[in-house]
């Protein structure tokens, strides 16, 4: 009997030490997991657009950090890490590689310059570029930074084909194929290629996002307004959206709603996910695209053209729509929302109006009268390019602008020791401060 009682007590006492043990394992467990939330809620912003929001169908994906995280630089405004029960802020992504910062920055300036509102940017750039961005955005006045939050990332790509992936057309533009991937906090952006600026507040853009039906998870303006000049439907070798096709420079995308959806393709005969289509869709189409990512998606929506919504050419002003006259009807009626100097005509003379409305900006110091210091020495620049077809509709190129700069410098003190009445003979380069590169 006494064997008995001594074989219970040793298992009492076994138990008893047991279950201290389980329980003091699972405590710890849930501090570490804590802890690492708190940690991520420093790395990641979350920010839900208006509207249904549809959930992925692997939870888990949302659940665990993804493997990008890691490199992810994060840079704050002068205000330090942002409030949870801050309003969501309209998130723009851009990519940056080799001479483009300059550019990119101007797009950033133009957004900043315009806002209504607080933007959060996600700016992918070659590691050599990292520094040069910090400094800049760092050298604008604090009333400035306090508009914006920006997190800098390195360009990379999910798989084994890196090396094929940034060399597909322009280096680096196929990465916008994979921000359903990584930004994987984020629910909705606007993507812009780097060779844009805003002519009219940036938000306006965000707001189409509330016109998305239940189906369309990306939105964009065609490739042209006349099929019968289109790039697309005289030369293309490869399917492509509508009759025209689309452009990609400028692009909403609901990620939550990308990652979640299977897409039809001419692969196979089941639809697949996001990161299942791209890759063997650039292995069958490799030697048939010219425009590179471009062409991939307008694969992928000649496909499921009920996922795209399709938004004006104001939106997505480019040479095609002047250079052989004014053939964007929406621009005409309410003048260019966007100006996107594609094929490098912010930068050289085939297109001057382009150019001096990229300048224009480019110089323009925050804080200085934007009427006197942007717009006067813009009206002035685009008359000496009436010789030109976009040149001759250079009323288009300011309308939305001088509408809108009026309301830019009420939060914008002038600098110190800043002399307005000079602000029509001089225009500061507002890039002067940009560090230079190791």
């Amino acid at each position: 009997m006494r064997r008995y009682i001594r074989a219970l007590f040793l298992c009492t006492v076994f138990a008893v030490f047991s279950g201290w043990y389980f329980y003091s394992k699972l405590f710890n467990t849930d501090l570490s997991v804590r802890q690492h939330d708190a940690d991520a809620g420093r790395v990641h912003v979350s920010s839900r657009t208006q509207g249904p929001r549809m959930v992925p169908a692997d939870k888990t994906a949302a659940e665990k950090p993804h493997w990008y995280h890691r490199y992810i630089m994060r840079q704050h405004g002068a205000d330090g890490p942002p409030s949870r029960a801050e309003a969501p802020s309209m998130h723009l992504a851009v990519v940056a590689c080799g001479d483009r910062m300059e550019e990119t920055l101007t797009m950033v300036k133009s957004a900043v310059l315009l806002s209504s509102g607080s933007l959060r940017l996600h700016i992918f750039a070659e590691e050599q570029l990292h520094a040069g961005f910090r400094d800049t955005l760092g050298s604008w006045p604090a009333a400035v930074r306090s508009r914006f939050r920006y997190t800098l990332y390195p360009i990379s790509f999910a798989g084994d084909q890196a090396a094929e992936w940034k060399k597909l057309f322009k280096p680096c533009a196929s990465q916008r194929l994979f921000l359903p991937l990584i930004l994987t906090d984020v629910d909705s952006l606007v993507y812009v290629d780097s060779d844009v600026v805003f002519l009219r507040p940036p938000e306006r853009l965000w707001a189409l996002l509330s016109r998305f039906n239940a189906s369309q998870l990306a939105g964009v303006a065609p490739e042209h307004e006349e099929p019968r000049v289109a790039w697309y439907s005289r030369f293309a070798r490869h399917p492509f959206y509508g009759a025209t096709g689309i452009n990609s420079g400028v692009m909403l995308m609901n990620l939550t709603r990308i990652r979640s959806a299977y897409f039809k393709n001419d692969l196979t005969s089941v639809g697949l996910r996001w990161e299942e289509l791209l890759m063997p869709l650039l292995q069958k189409y490799k030697l048939n695209i010219t425009w590179g990512d471009q062409d991939l998606l307008n694969i992928i929506f000649h496909y499921n053209p009920d996922y795209l919504l399709e938004f004006p050419c104001k939106w997505n002003y480019r040479p095609d729509h002047c250079i052989y006259g004014i053939n964007c009807a929406s621009a005409e009626q309410d003048g260019v929302h966007v100006l996107h100097g594609n094929r490098g005509v912010f930068h050289n003379l085939k297109q001057p109006a382009f150019k001096a409305v990229y300048d224009a900006i480019r110089q323009y110091s925050f804080g200085a009268d934007p009427n006197a210091a942007l717009l006067a020495p813009l009206e002035a620049a685009l008359l000496k390019t009436t010789n030109t077809y976009c040149g001759k509709s250079h009323a288009l190129l300011t309308k939305t602008l001088a509408q809108n700069l009026d309301r830019v410098n009420k939060n914008i003190p002038p600098p110190a020791g800043h002399d307005m009445t000079t602000d029509a003979g001089s225009v500061a380069d507002g890039f002067s401060l940009v560090a230079k590169l190791s």
